[in-house]
């Protein structure tokens, strides 16, 4: 059983009972008030000011895609994710617009949908998702309560979580159609904003739980351990050129007071609280515990970036420690080599059965490309590249019709078990499907791919560009000196190099990103012919590369060679630059009408042909050792000229890895699923020894990801 100091015990009391928090606080040790204090710095609105950050996003449409990314990203568009507007029912009759239906009472789920239509839309320049997007933002706003308030609630059922999505959304389409939506929108925010700093100076009404509210205690934390995508929102009002000295009063005053109630992930991430151990194994609380705000997997994603943020507000740097410490403990304990925060539901610890939720997945991979931006770290971009590379594939049907709620690490099949190992997920969690266990992932799943490419490239400084996740695009943007325009051309992940024209109409610097994994020796970058070995800055991994006026070529090549990651129980993964492979297991795929979440015998209404359940029942073996020693990593790109469409289907990737291997016995099922491997001494081979084809993870529907080793040196 996990024993707590009194401090934080302390410290998870107050939070359990948040409301009248700040009287609590004068009353508890002066040790807790310092640890509190340590991670906030109160401003005041006279003197409040924002850190910058080291890179700037840009506007939302300056970036296009190419290549594999843009057939992604199309596919998306024709999938499931372009088609909720015309159908799903928490979307298309959403009380948001005047409609019925929510899947709770928080009202999540069209702003998560719209969070991540909005960057489709216009990351692809797609006309029928853009008339999706204005009619539906045009229906929010012209229901916009005469008090301000955004949503369809009134009275004690307000809450500010769904909001932030909502939010979110809002400001990237001001953004990317300023000359339409910039006026509506900023108004409609700013009586929002007006109303909520009424509500926060009223005790907090609609963030802290009081008697009577009509959401319980437990709803209320989703709003206190999210608030840092609000104020994101927040900052993002306050850096514009128009916002006034009187509006900034009032958003400090806000963020003040939305971080000292917060669920603070500072408190989360000390030794001694975070648990490192696999949670399943502990007698650990329920789900309405104190602690389960942090150990939600969806939350432990979205907070990675939750105290950048409120650093640049409070102007704390103790919060850069805290922050990688958070991070380095989060996947060191709880996540898959792909990237993927291991919790199905609630974190778990490093067994290959356990899942990892498509909703995780996309926030984690939007806080890790802030974090980057916001401080610098070149681990940070280089995950967010992993999931997105690997992780989030994986997850989705190849036609972008179908998601898993869950998908593990080692995943024999996928289908309706009879019994599973998760925490708080269905038998149905891991099948493909339109919205199986429960519909969060099918409307918050579209914004993982988007917002990737609109963080692709970032602005720094005043006149210089980077590319920061590296990936097939255009961009053409405006900096201090004059337009600039970069057109990348490269099969990466799936190759190494990448080609760029680049035409500026000054002088600037454009900054390349060298992944950690690359062997920096042997990476070169060339300028107009001229080669020289790569040397990039030591935090940020960028390679600044000085261009004058006009256009310049720069062709870039990243050195790579096959490694393994160790991982639990004596198992390795595979990997070849920014890509993950996995043993890939055969299979007989069976589709169905799409099961409602809450009842697998009834079907989903209304919904199109092409959305299909799909359950997958592997025909080939998956007890499955390998040498690693004997791994090689083999190509066919020289045979390619376009990478097949889709590229994240079984046997499509043009590059995989091979190694000698054997079935081994002894390896069975726990709980319906792929249980651990035998222990490396029990190893034993039961079939010939040969030669395993590992792909692509996010093409590997089924798949051994950590892989058992064996020494078949004598074989």
């Amino acid at each position: 059983m996990l024993l707590l100091p009194p401090l934080i015990l302390t410290l998870l009391f107050l939070y359990s009972d948040p409301h009248g928090l700040a009287m609590k606080l004068r009353a508890i040790a002066p040790a807790a008030a310092a640890l509190l204090s340590s991670t906030v710095c109160a401003q005041t609105s006279s003197n409040a000011t924002l850190l910058p950050l080291v890179l700037r996003p840009l506007p939302l449409g300056s970036i296009k895609p190419s290549g594999w990314l843009r057939d992604q990203l199309t596919l998306e568009a024709n999938g499931l994710a372009g088609h909720e507007h015309d159908f799903y029912p928490y979307v298309a009759d959403s009380s948001w617009t005047g409609g019925k239906s929510e899947y709770s009472g928080l009202n999540e789920g069209f702003p998560y949908w719209l969070n991540g239509l909005v960057p489709l839309a216009y990351g692809l320049d797609d006309a029928r998702l853009k008339d999706q997007v204005a009619d539906a933002v045009a229906s929010v706003l012209s229901r916009q309560a005469a008090d301000g308030w955004l949503g369809p609630e009134t009275g004690t059922a307000r809450n500010f979580w769904a909001r932030y999505p909502l939010l979110l959304g809002m400001i990237q389409l001001v953004e990317a159609e300023p000359q339409t939506w910039e006026e509506p929108i900023l108004n409609a925010t700013g009586r929002f904003v007006d109303l909520m700093v009424t509500m926060l100076r009223n005790d907090s009404t609609g963030y802290l739980w009081h008697e009577g509210d009509r959401l319980s205690k437990e709803e209320f934390t989703w709003g206190r351990v999210r608030v840092q995508d609000l104020l994101i929102v927040l900052q993002w009002i306050w850096e514009r050129a128009d916002t006034t000295e009187a509006l900034k009063s009032k958003l400090a005053e806000s963020m003040q007071i939305l971080i000292d109630g917060s669920l603070n992930w500072a408190d989360w991430w000390q030794e001694g609280v975070f648990i490192k151990e696999d949670l399943n194994l502990l007698n650990t609380e329920p789900v309405d515990g104190p602690r389960y705000p942090y150990e939600h997997g969806v939350n432990a994603g979205q907070g990675l970036k939750a105290l950048a943020v409120f650093r640049r507000f409070t102007q704390n740097d103790s919060l850069i420690d805290i922050t990688s410490r958070g991070v380095d403990w989060t996947f060191q304990y709880h996540s898959a080599a792909h990237g993927g925060i291991l919790a199905d539901e609630r974190l778990a610890g490093l067994a290959p059965y356990y899942g990892s939720e498509t909703c995780t997945l996309v926030e984690t991979m939007y806080s890790l490309s802030y974090l980057y931006q916001a401080l610098g770290n070149n681990s940070y971009a280089d995950l967010s590249e992993r999931i997105a590379f690997n992780a989030l594939p994986a997850q989705m049907s190849p036609n972008w019709w179908a998601r898993q709620y869950v998908g593990q690490p080692n995943q024999g099949f996928s289908k309706e078990l009879d019994q599973n190992p998760f925490f708080n997920v269905r038998e149905s969690g891991q099948i493909y499907s339109v919205e199986a266990n429960y519909p969060c992932c099918t409307v918050n799943h579209p914004q993982g791919l988007p917002k990737f490419l609109s963080n692709s490239f970032a602005r720094v400084g005043d006149n210089d560009i980077a590319h920061m996740l590296l990936s097939p695009g255009n961009l053409t943007t405006y900096v201090a000196s004059g337009q600039v325009r970069i057109n990348c051309q490269t099969n990466y992940p799936f190759a190494n190099t990448l080609n760029y024209t680049i035409t500026s109409d000054s002088a600037t610097t454009f900054h390349v990103r060298v992944p950690s994994w690359a062997d920096a020796s042997k990476s070169t970058f060339s300028l107009n012919s001229t080669s020289k070995t790569v040397s990039p800055d030591a935090s940020t991994g960028l390679q600044a590369i000085r261009l004058p006026a006009g256009t310049s070529k720069v062709d870039y090549s990243l050195a790579a060679s096959v490694a393994t990651i160790p991982r639990a129980n004596d198992t390795f993964a595979v990997q070849h630059g920014a890509l993950l492979f996995a043993l890939s297991v055969s299979s007989t795929n069976t589709s169905s009408a799409p099961q409602t979440y809450g009842d697998s015998n009834t079907v989903l209404a209304g919904a199109p042909p092409p959305a299909l359940d799909w359950q997958l029942l592997n025909t080939t073996a998956w007890n499955i050792a390998i040498d690693p020693s004997t791994l090689v990593f083999r190509s066919n790109l020289d045979n390619v000229t376009d990478l097949p469409n889709p590229i994240f289907a079984p046997g499509a990737p043009p590059v995989w890895v091979e190694g000698k291997g054997c079935e081994i016995g002894g390896w069975g099922l726990y709980r319906g699923v792929m249980d651990v491997p035998p222990p490396k001494a029990d190893r034993k081979c039961v079939g010939d020894v040969k030669i395993y084809r590992l792909e692509p993870v996010g093409a590997a529907k089924l798949r051994v990801l950590d892989v058992p080793s064996i020494d078949l040196s004598g074989q």
